[in-house]
């Protein structure tokens, strides 16, 4: 076998004997995935996925992303570009990346990509160039099969419910295909509002002349723009939707007056902005949004941090979203004053905080979560989606916030095979940290089997209203 059953827990004595008992009692519990980036489509249509290449490769950006790190470029990939150029043959995709597989060695891509061959096709053996071709005729057979389609995997991972992240000018036309088509499975959108809140986005001004459109609001005035984005969180909500989700660069937060907001937004909206101006105004509506949280109820995210497409070459050549968005340092403290000041003692707001600074959880995050009651601490994000990253969260997160200021666990995937391996990891991880806590005698060990269970289904279910 490829995968050892006590993977991931303390490496002997007493503390591994506890992470096995309390692994057993979660390990089969639903996944719950309340953010991702998976396709409706999929769920919509619920046809084959098309070949191992397009089912495993490339919609993984911590694939390809390693692979582009070591001179593998992204066309020989087959991703897709801008340009619609030619992709490549499917096959030969898999064998680079069977060639380069060592590559993965020590990252939670190994223990991912592992997990699925060896759960999902029966694979038992470490992937190979000796290996490759085989491979990928035994898994293009079985992704033919009924059993495979994206529906049939929903219930095989048995996850109770999916979220996927949709701009405000979605239609939710596959939401709505999904909910008419009589399956039961559930899958909700989250509202992300970026594409019409950040003035650097491609196309920002035309998608909020298109948010008028849609919404039969003035969008002219400020008024009239904020209301078009309640029109679509109630639209969101009606279509099942429980949070939104928000990508700014930082954590800053304002609360500008009226007035100085409209003006602000007349700016904004002329197209002669500048740097300083946009970012207030991002500041000001991640407060707007706050509000209107309070309003609807939906669960607030917020997900810092990120300079997207700092490569502009592969930017310019494929888009977004290609693996070259690189982590940032945040300041929280002083940023989500105004914010809080407002609503952070609101108990209808719940809003949850990712970082990509791990340096911010002992000093600012856990401190503030540990105080608001409006805020919680979302799990390990990202680049620190991974063992070690989810270690030390555990360690810097809980002595001030306790777990009951954290939100379980999500996935943030565009790989759907992924899913129930990430899942598996996260729940693997906390048994094995509880399992230290009990052999150190910080915990009683039937306290860490109800911790266990808060941390795997209940916290994140209460959280994002679920």
């Amino acid at each position: 076998m490829i995968l050892d059953e006590n993977r991931l827990f303390p490496a002997n004595g007493e503390a591994r004997s506890v992470a096995a008992r309390l692994y057993q009692t979660v390990r089969d519990l639903p996944l719950i995935s309340p953010h991702g980036h998976t396709d409706p489509r999929w769920f919509a249509f619920n046809e084959p996925f098309p070949n191992p290449t397009a089912l495993l490769i490339q919609p993984d950006h911590y694939i390809f992303r390693m692979l582009y790190s070591q001179g593998v470029s992204l066309e020989s990939l087959g991703i897709p570009q801008l340009d619609g150029a030619e992709k490549a043959d499917p096959q030969e995709v898999w064998r680079i990346f069977a060639k380069n597989y060592y590559l993965f060695r020590g990252t939670p891509t190994r223990l991912w990509l592992d997990y699925a061959l060896e759960n999902q096709f029966g694979l038992k053996k470490r992937l190979s160039p000796e290996n490759a071709d085989e491979y990928y005729e035994i898994i293009a057979k079985k992704i033919q099969a009924p059993d495979f389609r994206p529906r049939a995997l929903f219930d095989k991972f048995n996850i109770e419910v999916l979220s996927t992240t949709d701009t405000p000018l979605d239609t939710l036309e596959y939401h709505k295909a999904i909910r008419e088509s009589g399956w039961k499975g559930r899958i909700i959108p989250a509202f992300r509002p970026d594409s019409v809140i950040d003035a650097e986005y491609a196309g920002f001004i035309g998608n909020i002349e298109k948010l008028g459109q849609i919404t039969g609001e003035d969008i002219g005035t400020y008024n009239g723009y904020l209301n078009a984005l309640r029109n679509r969180r109630a639209f969101f909500k009606s279509m099942g939707c429980t949070s939104t989700d928000h990508g700014h660069l930082t954590a800053m937060t304002a609360d500008l007056d009226p007035e100085t907001a409209a003006s602000l937004y007349g700016r904004i909206l002329s197209g002669r902005s500048v740097p300083q101006e946009q970012e207030i105004f991002q500041a000001q509506m991640l407060t707007e949004m706050a509000g209107m949280s309070v309003e609807d109820g939906l669960t607030m995210q917020l997900h810092p941090g990120s300079v997207r497409n700092h490569n502009r070459l592969l930017y310019d050549k494929f888009g977004r979203d290609k693996g070259a968005d690189m982590p940032s340092p945040t300041e929280y403290t002083r940023n989500l004053r105004p914010l809080l000041n407002k609503y952070g003692n609101d108990p209808r707001l719940t809003f949850i905080l990712f970082t990509l600074d791990e340096t911010s959880y002992s000093r600012e995050l856990a401190p503030l979560a540990g105080h608001y009651p409006a805020l919680k601490l979302g799990p390990p994000w990202w680049f620190h989606d991974s063992p070690e990253g989810m270690k030390r969260f555990r360690e810097q997160v809980t002595e001030t916030a306790g777990f009951y200021n954290t939100v379980g666990f999500n996935d943030d995937t565009r790989a759907f095979l992924s899913i129930p391996a990430r899942h598996d990891v996260a729940r693997r991880i906390d048994c094995a940290f509880l399992g230290r806590l009990v052999a150190e005698h910080r915990l009683d060990e039937d306290e860490a089997f109800e911790v266990v269970l808060d941390l795997t289904v209940n916290l994140v279910r209460k959280a994002y209203k679920l």
